[in-house]
């Protein structure tokens, strides 16, 4: 009797192929798929479905809380690993785990397959997940576990009879969701050719984008965007609205060589046209709102979500610890940011907040400040006392030193 295992299933090419690898193998796979916006009407999954002669896909529409439970605390913390991706992908694998497990406890089964590589950060991620809410399971994962190459996987699929339009030409590898669009692998892993046109499909290249520059005005309230030019919406369509309009306008492209997890460099290509947007305008707001200590230690925070993320320890108390600290942070983080897109760039038009710390009354030069600017002699005397001290009593003793640091006088 074969062994019911829960496969996650995308209908692309490596689940295509471990479908007929489980079959071949004493497995009976259950295939679910988990939609956080891969496609409009999850045509591949069906396609490929019928092709393998699965009647039934588990198709789990996880979009809302997909924005609200994992895309929202990531906009919170500014999460860009290296400062450059926004995790679209990272973000989607705790989510999938736990949906994974889901299905295993409802098959009364603990064993759990996925396409993953052994090269990539996704085996790392969905298998933290899944083990650490279901610690007994069993995880299999026929692509690395028997080390094959896609070539491998296109041509084992053609023997059977089942093309997907994957060729050893263009073979990419592609993973999107409502927050991003991820591609890599073929052509795209000689560094010496800039990106196909093709690849792209939410960003109109520079070019190509309208000579009319776009403004749009979104409000946030305690660190989430809740209106976009003055009409408030839910997080989601905020999202999808972006997408369009700032790939429209050519925002959101990213060519990055990445560290991966495992140890290994890779060139990936993301389009994020609403995540870019709104980290942009969400820090611009920050800028506005939170003290210079608060930006300041928050800079760190936002580096290890990003990194916690992108390591796939979501399911940790440690990621407790930091969602405690973005909730408290965030209270103040309320506002109006205006943005013009303009072929690829992103820059700001105005900033406005009940909570803003900036203060025109205290900072202009003009005939109307109120700032005492005596106050600044005994203010820089005291900030300077430690030096004043030590040069009175050492500077024999340190000068030349020093002098010598900066180069002979002229």
């Amino acid at each position: 009797m074969k062994k019911k295992v829960v496969l996650g299933f995308s209908g692309g090419l490596d689940t295509t192929f471990c479908v007929l690898w489980l079959r071949d193998n004493g497995f009976e796979p259950v295939c679910v798929c988990l939609d956080i916006g891969q496609s409009a009407d999850l045509a591949e999954v069906n396609r490929s479905a019928k092709l393998l002669g699965v009647s039934n896909v588990k198709i789990i529409d996880g979009k809302e809380n997909f924005a609200n439970m994992f895309i929202a605390p990531a906009l919170k913390a500014n999460a860009l690993y290296q400062s450059v991706y926004p995790l679209a992908t990272a973000l989607s694998r705790p989510y999938i785990a736990k949906i994974l497990v889901d299905a295993a406890r409802e098959e009364g089964t603990n064993y759990i397959a996925h396409g993953s590589t052994g090269k990539g950060n996704d085996q790392v991620r969905i298998e933290m997940g899944v083990r650490a809410l279901l610690p007994d399971a069993e995880i299999v994962d026929p692509i690395r576990d028997n080390s094959l190459n896609r070539d491998y996987e296109i041509d084992f699929l053609l023997k059977r009879g089942i093309d997907l339009g994957y060729t050893r030409q263009k073979p990419f590898s592609v993973d999107q969701n409502i927050w991003g669009r991820s591609i890599c692998a073929g052509i795209l892993e000689d560094l010496h050719v800039p990106p196909p046109e093709a690849v792209f499909e939410w960003t109109k290249s520079p070019e190509n984008c309208s000579n009319e520059p776009r403004t749009v005005a979104i409000e946030f309230e305690s660190g989430l965007p809740v209106a976009l030019d003055g009409v408030r919406t839910s997080f989601i369509d905020l999202i999808n609205q972006l997408n369009k309009i700032g790939g429209e306008h050519g925002i959101g492209r990213i060519d990055h060589i990445e560290d991966r997890l495992v140890g290994l460099k890779s060139r990936e290509l993301y389009e994020a046209p609403a995540a870019i947007i709104l980290i942009k305008a969400h820090k611009l707001l920050e800028s506005l709102t939170l003290s210079k200590s608060s930006l300041d230690f928050k800079q760190t925070v936002d580096e290890k979500y990003a990194e916690m993320i992108y390591l796939g320890n979501w399911f940790s108390l440690h990621h407790m610890d930091l969602l405690a600290y973005l909730q408290q942070n965030q209270s103040m983080v309320s506002g109006t940011i205006q943005l013009k897109l303009y072929k690829g760039n992103c820059t700001v038009m105005s900033r406005e907040s009940a909570n803003s710390l900036y203060k025109p009354n205290l900072i202009t030069y003009g005939e109307k400040s109120e700032f005492d600017q005596r106050n600044g002699a005994a203010f820089f005397r005291m900030l300077g006392m430690e030096s004043f001290v030590q040069a009175s009593v050492q500077i024999s003793s340190i000068g030349n030193k020093i002098e010598r640091l900066i180069g002979p006088a002229p």
